[in-house]
């Protein structure tokens, strides 16, 4: 099956079912981010974002759309709402096809990623300039990219690092695109939870 084909509803469905997430029963922050694919049969996309210089909190770095859990709220509301509020991309309940792995990341997130389908509705897109400074439409080749490890002295742990365009991203967005790939394009189910993160983002 070709990579484009991949990316369509009933595959990823069928990938993720056959998939086996873990939860990380810690205490720590959750948040909830979305692998919102979408755009024209045979061309899907994964929408990916940058965050503006000017937040407190990761500045500048690749995110995908998501954040943490209101009071009361459960993971997948917070991933759909999240998802409307960054990029104005509505789904269903029903549009979550599966969830990845927990992530949890230095700064004491737990994050819960889920796999969501928007369709055709990439081009209805509307970003919070408050929140997103560039959105990215990346297709199947863009996201089939091998990662690359590299070893810091302040972990044991390698840091991943999943080469988009001209630059690389880390974890905890780059540890969930690769195990996405992992998972939906090639059926391999690659865990990616001991995968560290560059000191710059462990604040």
């Amino acid at each position: 099956m070709a990579e484009e084909s991949r990316l369509e509803r009933d595959a990823m469905v069928a990938a993720l079912a056959d998939f086996e997430y873990r939860e990380l029963r810690v205490d720590g922050r959750r948040a909830a981010v979305a692998v919102a694919i979408g755009g024209a049969a045979g061309d899907r996309r994964m929408i990916l974002t940058k965050r503006p210089s000017r937040l407190r909190a990761h500045p500048g770095q690749f995110a995908l759309p998501g954040g943490s859990l209101d009071p009361g709220e459960t993971a997948p509301q917070a991933c759909l709402r999240e998802l409307a509020e960054e990029v104005g991309l509505t789904a269903e309940p029903s549009d979550i096809l599966g969830r990845l792995d927990d992530y949890g990341t230095r700064s004491g997130y737990v994050i819960t990623p889920f796999v969501v389908w928007v369709g055709d509705t990439l081009s209805t897109m509307t970003i919070d300039p408050g929140e997103v400074a560039t959105v990215y439409e990346v297709d199947a080749a863009e996201i089939d990219s091998d990662p690359r490890f590299v070893s810091i002295e302040e972990s044991d742990k390698p840091v991943v690092q999943w080469p988009f365009r001209t630059s690389l991203v880390h974890a905890p967005t780059g540890a969930i695109v690769h195990q996405f790939r992992e998972v939906v394009l090639h059926r391999r189910h690659t865990r990616v939870a001991d995968f560290e993160q560059p000191v710059f983002a462990w604040r």
